[in-house]
């Protein structure tokens, strides 16, 4: 018994090495700086303030449902703001489009999920997330929102940032893509190096001391929250390849029928995934066997979901309304990896 723990651990052991060997370098480093930048440097406030009573329908749908690439928020920080949101004015429409596609649409979310799982399964999960966000704001309206009552405006503190943010952005997206056009050393360190360099001048030119500290800081925060259960997570997928037989995960989740996009919707929602840790473990999934329509059901349910995250959700809107949502989520969420499934790839 206690040789085949030793063995199992020196699966999970391999399974770490080949991830850390693949991934961190070029990958995640890049963006946890991406993720720090966006979450310091970007105004939240300036964001939040078109949820209001104020700003078109258009408008605070569409920043709904844009703004988890802006405020870098996981499955665990959008529940405060989403309460913050809707308790201070937002309509159930905006606020629940934003519930549902901040986390799914978190930078470091979608460039993992590319890196990991392939990019027609990252590029789905983003564009998909966005679109359903605003289907499932627009039918929480459409149920509740003669109920609401008057909207208000959002009155928000602090002051915009500065035009260079957007600048940095895009050198720190640069540097994190590069590996991926060019896959080979030496063209890659070619534009890589300077890239870096160039990113390193400009952010000790356009940004005061205060700003690069709370950058370094969100950086680490995110760092420390994220990589050891990213780990862990890595360390258990590759210990689940070896227990898990393969023959049941094809038979519930590797065909195309309705079953088994039910099945990965409510099982992810069911689930507690940290941030990343999904992708890892639907990663362990697809290598046993299960189909690319239901991993994006698993993808676009789990971090809009979970036990606890239902509870909270419930007791904010009330049992009713939060119901509604779970429900709309689940059942989109199996929608989309059917269609994906079935007719997209």
């Amino acid at each position: 018994m206690t040789s085949y723990l030793v063995d199992l651990a020196y699966v999970g052991i391999a399974s770490l090495q080949e991830y850390l060997a693949l991934h961190v370098l070029l990958c995640l480093i890049p963006a946890f700086f991406l993720a720090g930048a966006i979450a310091s440097l970007f105004s939240k406030e300036s964001v939040l303030k078109y949820f209001g009573a104020d700003a078109p329908k258009y408008v605070s749908y569409t920043v709904a449902a844009v703004s988890g690439c802006l405020l870098a928020v996981c499955s665990c920080t959008v529940l405060p703001l989403f309460a913050g949101i809707y308790k201070r004015g937002a309509g159930i429409g905006p606020a629940t489009t934003f519930l549902f596609s901040a986390p799914a649409i978190n930078i470091l979310a979608i460039v993992y999920t590319a890196k990991i799982l392939g990019y027609d399964l990252g590029v789905a999960r983003a564009v998909i997330a966005i679109l359903l966000s605003v289907f499932i704001g627009i039918m929480m309206a459409f149920i509740y929102e003669k109920y609401n009552g008057e909207r208000k405006s959002i009155k928000t503190f602090g002051e915009e940032k500065h035009a260079h943010t957007v600048w940095l952005f895009l050198l720190l997206l640069a540097i994190l893509v590069t590996p991926e056009i060019l896959p080979t050393w030496n063209p890659m360190l070619f534009v890589e190096i300077p890239l870096i360099l160039i990113t390193i001048y400009v952010s000790l030119k356009w940004f005061s001391k205060d700003e690069l500290e709370s950058w370094m800081t969100e950086t680490w925060f995110l760092v420390k929250q994220i990589t050891p259960l990213l780990l862990i997570g890595v360390f258990f997928a590759g210990i689940m390849v070896e227990l898990l037989p393969a023959e049941y995960v094809v038979k519930y989740v590797g065909g195309n029928t309705f079953m088994s996009y039910i099945i990965a919707s409510v099982a992810a929602a069911l689930m507690y995934f940290s941030t990343l840790t999904e992708v890892p473990i639907i990663s362990a999934l697809t290598l046993l066997g299960m189909g690319k329509g239901p991993a994006l059901s698993m993808l676009l349910a789990g971090p809009a979901l979970s036990l606890p995250n239902m509870i909270v959700i419930s007791r904010i809107m009330g049992v009713q309304k939060g119901l509604t949502y779970i429900s709309l989520v689940v059942v989109i969420a199996t929608i989309s990896g059917y269609v994906f499934g079935t007719y997209l790839i």
